[in-house]
């Protein structure tokens, strides 16, 4: 069995017919790393060392028959998450000498259920952008098309999947940091529910938004990996007490008869007609599966870009405000424009005089948003939209324009400020860059969401397409 391109899926039946051993595999990683990470910049800290040494107990554990979901599987763990005797910088120089002492939540998850970790992925400062320009090491390339970014925050995590340097990798979505960089890459990306996968041990960007997922390059691959994420957490409140089901398990079965909803806020003035186009044909295979198409009304969409650059700075000023230089990292004047950008923005709106025109007002109209989604709810069992307005753009493009930056993100906060999953899913090439489509569900209907993923994953199959 070859080791290029392959999913989870792949690397979990190759080790059981021991077509190779996870010692093999996670070599073939690394080497891949050396050779293609100085041209795409997709990893900070690579841990060559801890994951040929977990590689070799993963493989031990296997010929004693132990069975584990992941175990002997190499993932990629994006630099906002804590690592235990791991350097974790959230790829700012702050924090560049930072090392944890413990694992956040998920990554002793995957941990636990065996998987390696190779290391710790490039990313926005903080998860501050939608480019991965911000990166105080480096912009990450888009593996695509070179010159091109490959979307944030969550950028060296889609890059280094795409890149065939790892077969999966965690990230962080505020507003769109996995689904954006998903489409930029065609990745499939996942955002959770709000509170389906702890928080715990995540540096925290802006906490009510903040939602913990994941990319891979399919739709079992991700269903498999929230398997082992999701549940509730006793270090993290904001965890309901929900069971996780077996998200693989309806995968294979029809969407006929679903309901799929085309918010018409989505397909007005400013979606770029190539990003349209493909948008078009993904909704036709959705029809060809049986899928009832209806279009519907988010008429309070249009504010959702101005609530979500209230919000999120407010809470960005908060949470940055502990990285003073005195328990550990260096002091402030090490933080990057973008973060100082958003702090000043935060600090104004939270301010004496500002709070209840701002923030407050802000907080009433992201309760409307979400209303918005639940009545649509009513009528629909899925949301359809593209993920982003424009296809990737060139590196430099935006990054002294930072309101045209922020509107990347104008299809994807919604989801964030109504707490809602998200599921991205590549929807084809213009000129050779990839485009993504997403879909939108209730509050804990990652189910539904994979299994009209995977049905639609089946029909077109651009994760096998390769450069």
């Amino acid at each position: 069995m070859k080791k290029e391109r392959l999913t989870i899926k792949d690397i979990i039946l190759g080790l059981e017919k021991k077509s190779f051993s996870s010692v093999e595999l996670t070599q073939f990683y690394l080497d891949q790393i050396d050779k293609k990470n100085p041209q795409i910049n997709a990893f900070i800290t690579v841990c060559k060392k801890e994951a040929l040494l977990q590689a070799k107990t993963a493989d031990k554990l296997l010929e004693k028959g132990i069975k584990k979901p992941l175990l002997g599987v190499p993932l990629a763990i994006k630099d906002i998450f804590l690592t235990k005797g791991i350097k974790t910088t959230a790829a700012s120089k702050v924090l560049s000498d930072f090392i944890p002492v413990y694992d956040a939540t998920v990554v002793a998850k995957l941990k636990e259920a065996g998987a390696i970790i190779l290391g710790k992925t490039n990313m926005d400062a903080w998860a501050h952008g939608s480019s991965g320009e911000n990166s105080d090491f480096g912009v990450t390339q888009n593996p695509w098309q070179k010159g091109f970014v490959p979307g944030g925050s969550s950028s060296g995590s889609a890059a280094c999947v795409a890149a065939d340097l790892a077969p999966a990798a965690t990230g962080t979505d505020t507003g769109g940091s996995i689904r954006l960089p998903a489409s930029f890459c065609n990745l499939v990306g996942l955002k959770p529910t709000y509170g389906r996968v702890s928080r715990y041990g995540i540096i925290a960007m802006s906490s009510s938004l903040d939602a913990i997922g994941h990319l891979t390059k399919t739709v079992y691959d991700s269903a498999l990996l929230l398997n082992i994420t999701a549940g509730k957490d006793k270090t993290d409140a904001t965890t309901p007490k929900i069971d996780v089901p077996d998200y693989t398990q309806n995968l294979g079965k029809s969407i006929k008869g679903l309901k799929i909803g085309l918010p018409k806020q989505y397909f007005q003035d400013g979606l770029d007609k190539e990003v349209l186009l493909q948008t078009q044909k993904a909704i036709k295979v959705f029809q060809d599966l049986g899928a009832n198409i209806v279009e519907i009304d988010l008429p309070h969409t249009k504010y959702a870009l101005a609530v979500y650059y209230i919000i999120q700075p407010a809470e960005v000023s908060s949470n940055l405000a502990r990285y003073d230089g005195i328990r550990y990292g260096l002091d402030r004047t090490y933080f990057g424009n973008e973060a100082k950008r958003r702090i000043m923005l935060g600090a104004f709106s939270l301010s004496s005089g500002y709070w209840d025109a701002y923030y407050l007002k802000a907080m009433q109209v992201r309760t409307l948003i979400k209303d918005d989604f639940e009545n649509a709810f009513k009528k629909v069992d899925l949301i359809l939209t593209p993920t982003s307005p424009t296809l990737p753009f060139k590196i430099g493009q935006k990054t002294k324009q930072p309101l045209q930056m922020y509107l990347s993100d104008i299809f994807t906060v919604t989801a964030n400020l109504a707490g809602i999953p998200g599921l991205n899913l590549p929807s084809g090439f213009v000129n050779g860059l990839p485009t993504g489509i997403q879909l939108l569900g209730l509050q804990f209907s990652e189910d539904l969401l994979f299994q009209a993923g995977f049905q639609y994953e089946q029909k077109t199959n651009f994760y096998q397409k390769t450069k």
